[in-house]
């Protein structure tokens, strides 16, 4: 690591800087072990997540078993900024962040995230159009024997990708419960503000976190400069729907665009043999997420039921949104819909060198996914053209839901807004309220405390776990067309008459794939 002394008006000379340094002498570093303590064994390329038959540990020492759960997962995002297109046509600039590892799947408006084996492969991701390792790994010609993959990287095809490329929303993140995730932040500057010298972090928003270290917090964490990167390590706290954003000026930053979800996948999918009620069992010997005075216990007991673990519509295992015990989180295809809102205002003096007004902002763009009706329901990314004329990829998650006849949607919303309470309604099928705020709704004696309703209505930084069951084939045929939409009628408009806002729509299909959620 190294500092470089800056001058005001440096910025162009640091990135002239980082291009000529010689490659062993910058600043920029991923991390992404194969292997670690909690995962002795690196799996096999193309493996995927190891089932779940028993605690990892056991006891108040927390004994280790011969269990290995989860697996190692890795991403790699840029700081900086970028523009977006709004419902209306504009052009917005935004401070934000980019994808610089994924990229294949970010594309195609799946998560970023990746097995180690998949990130730590060399390529280019300009060329290769279905790469999906990190943007920059290159090997290390001071490594011994020279030539091994230690995080050394190359600045070039870093700045040549992650300059400009912000997304509203952030890279998708999603991993499973026992995964450890390294998560490489990497400061590329914002190029339309030279005299911002702004740092960046990744705070996980109600993310239960094991060190302040990595909470993204700067008063007690660190925060990352222009030229350089730091890699957060998490190990996967309980299911559910999070968020993440900058901690840096955050009613700036948030407004701005640097927010992202993450959500977490339940050891119930990774459940091959048994009951569901079995394993929940079984979860209870790991002392990390046993049941006992624990009043935010995330797993308790339903009543006791067989229910096992059953196949979905498409055939393949059935997911869970939680440790549910009973099957009643199951769901055939998930969709993450982040609500947020933009000040243009308050963008356009962001791109200026005017101070901004944060006594007068007030959202008039209100997006899903980073997009308003009828933008939420083109499929595949959305490109902007940024300052030099080129286009970039600024919102590659659509927010059409597709709904296989006879089966059920999970939609795991979060709402990321600065000004604004939002409210999503649903028209024709009910939503039923499953988890709020990465918690399943049900209390401590195991009863249920879901609910059905037609609307949701959220404030900043709040997630709720929504299904849409359409399992009733004489009700809802394939083909049939209904919406997702918010009653409050001044944000069904971006700024202008007749353009967006928070709507999208639901289609009821005879079949949807379930990587590309695609209907035929």
């Amino acid at each position: 690591m190294f500092s470089i002394p800056i001058c005001r008006n440096g910025f162009a000379a640091l990135l002239l800087l980082l291009f000529s340094l010689p490659s062993f002498a910058q600043s920029f570093r991923v991390q992404c072990p194969p292997t670690t303590t909690l995962h002795p064994t690196a799996l096999p390329a193309g493996a995927g997540e190891p089932a779940y038959v028993g605690p990892s540990v056991t006891g108040s020492n927390s004994t280790p078993t011969k269990h290995v759960n989860g697996a190692i997962k890795c991403q790699q995002i840029s700081g900086g900024d970028g523009y977006a297109t709004m419902g209306d046509g504009t052009q917005t600039y935004m401070f934000s962040f980019g994808p610089l590892s994924g990229l294949a799947d970010i594309r195609k408006g799946l998560p970023g995230t990746e097995f180690a084996s998949v990130f730590n492969v060399v390529g280019d991701a300009k060329t290769n159009p279905n790469y999906n390792g990190a943007v920059g790994l290159a090997p290390d010609p001071e490594s011994v024997p020279a030539g091994q993959l230690t995080g050394h990287v190359d600045p070039r095809p870093i700045m040549d990708i992650g300059v400009m490329n912000g997304n509203i929303p952030a890279p998708t993140m999603a991993i499973d419960e026992d995964d450890e995730f390294f998560l490489t932040l990497t400061n590329v500057g914002m190029i339309m503000r030279p005299d911002l010298f702004e740092q960046h972090t990744v705070h996980f928003h109600g993310y239960p976190n094991a060190s302040a270290f990595f909470d993204g917090v700067p008063d007690a964490s660190v925060a990352i400069n222009i030229g350089a990167s730091f890699t957060y390590y998490y190990l996967a706290p309980d299911a559910g729907t999070y968020f993440w954003h900058c901690h840096i000026t955050p009613p700036e930053h948030l407004q701005m665009g640097m927010v992202g979800q993450i959500y977490v996948r339940p050891r119930q999918n990774r459940v091959t043999t048994g009951t569901l009620y079995a394993s929940l069992q079984s979860q209870q010997l790991d002392p990390r997420t046993a049941c006992g005075s624990d009043i935010l216990c995330s797993t308790p007991l339903p009543p006791q039921n067989s229910v096992m673990h059953a196949k979905n519509k498409s055939g393949t295992p059935t997911l869970y949104a939680y440790n549910d015990g009973d099957g009643s989180t199951a769901y055939d295809v998930e969709y993450p819909i982040q609500i947020h809102g933009f000040d243009p205002n308050f963008h356009f003096i962001g791109m200026t060198f005017n101070p901004e007004p944060f006594v007068d902002m007030k959202d008039k763009h209100f997006m899903l996914n980073g997009r308003s009706y009828p933008d939420t329901v083109t499929p595949g990314p959305m490109q902007t053209p940024v300052a030099d004329g080129s286009k970039h990829y600024s919102q590659p998650l659509p927010a059409l839901i597709n709904i296989p006849a006879g089966g059920r949607a999970l939609l795991r919303i979060s709402d990321l807004d600065v000004t604004e309470f939002q409210t999503l309604a649903s028209l024709g099928i009910p939503m039923h309220v499953i988890g709020m705020n990465a918690r399943l709704l049900r209390d401590l004696a195991g009863n249920d405390m879901t609910y059905n309703t037609n609307s949701v209505t959220l404030g900043g930084g709040e997630s709720i776990d929504v299904i849409l069951d359409a399992s009733d084939t004489t009700k809802y045929a394939p083909g049939s067309v209904y919406y997702l939409y918010t009653p409050n009628l001044d944000h069904l408009s971006n700024d202008a008459e007749n353009f967006g806002g928070l709507m999208t729509e639901v289609h009821i299909c005879h079949s949807v794939d379930p990587t590309t959620k695609s209907c035929s």
